[in-house]
């Protein structure tokens, strides 16, 4: 069975929380596999599955197509799917329309960015029986159009507005709230001040979870090479390596060899050479 809010929430201040991206089904079996706790079909797929520059053009459509490949991947893990750019904002109407859609694609629960200004957005999705992730510090869909990519909470007062909206999420019923790229003093601050988990996007150590981009893990995307993003692998190296020994095997035809090709009995060869004769 996959898991659910409440095992989610009953890992607070006892076991970390790992969380990973997914967009396709085979990698959210494989992450399934490896017993990552929850699969996040983040909008990011805008810019490393699609090629877009960055995650506000995604959209509803194309966020249910990635949800639902993942969630026919899970077994065991919660898949939380982002609400991209103006999917929520405009009315709460709208939000719960499209929560609803997302669910129905295969998600177990909704990520919403935003603190204080969409509390009762959040709220509203709750309140109809839709488990909401909230995500604050560094917010890709609107930070990067105010301020560009920085460091979030690095003042007092930036620092304040972080834990209230914080709280304000946990009393509009987040179950669990993504901090991005926030100072790790003021995500120590954030986690030990609300009762549910918090999952670090470079935000320190301190965190109740943490979650990377596939892509960052493998070393499969290298036009963004996040300071937080740990690489286990090189992979784009190997692929390139592959794909290089491949065309040269065809180009030299070493590929296809015998082990790689399928005959006729030769009874049935003879009798079609005669015909053709």
């Amino acid at each position: 069975m996959p898991k659910s809010v409440r095992d989610i929430v009953s890992k607070k201040n006892s076991t970390k929380i790992s969380v990973i991206t997914a967009y396709d089904y085979t990698t959210a079996l494989l992450c399934d596999k490896a017993g990552i706790d929850i699969l996040l079909v983040g909008d990011s797929a805008g810019m490393v599955m699609l090629g877009y520059e960055n995650t506000i053009p995604v959209t509803m459509e194309q966020m249910c197509f990635f949800t639902e490949a993942v969630s026919r991947g899970r077994q065991n893990a919660m898949v939380v799917a982002d609400m991209p750019f103006m999917s929520y904002q405009a009315s709460k109407d709208q939000a719960i329309e499209n929560a609803g859609r997302l669910i129905k694609a295969g998600a177990d629960a909704v990520k919403l960015e935003g603190g204080h200004e969409i509390k009762d957005t959040v709220r509203s999705i709750v309140e109809i029986g839709i488990p909401v992730m909230g995500h604050i510090g560094f917010q890709p869909q609107t930070t990067t159009l105010q301020e560009g990519y920085k460091v979030q909470a690095k003042t007092k007062e930036a620092a304040l507005k972080l834990i209230n909206d914080a709280k304000d999420l946990e009393k509009a019923g987040a179950f669990s709230i993504a901090l991005e790229m926030v100072t790790q003093e003021v995500s120590k601050i954030i986690t030990n001040s609300i009762s549910i988990p918090t999952i670090g996007i470079g935000s320190g150590p301190h965190c109740d979870g943490q979650v990377l981009v596939i892509h960052d893990i493998l070393g499969l995307y290298d036009k963004i090479k996040p300071k937080f993003a740990k690489r286990y692998l090189e992979l784009s190296h190997e692929i390139i390596k592959a794909v290089e020994t491949y065309k040269n095997d065809v180009t030299s035809g070493r590929f296809p060899a015998k082990e790689h090709s399928f005959s006729m009995e030769r009874s049935e060869l003879e009798r079609l050479k005669k015909k053709i004769a």
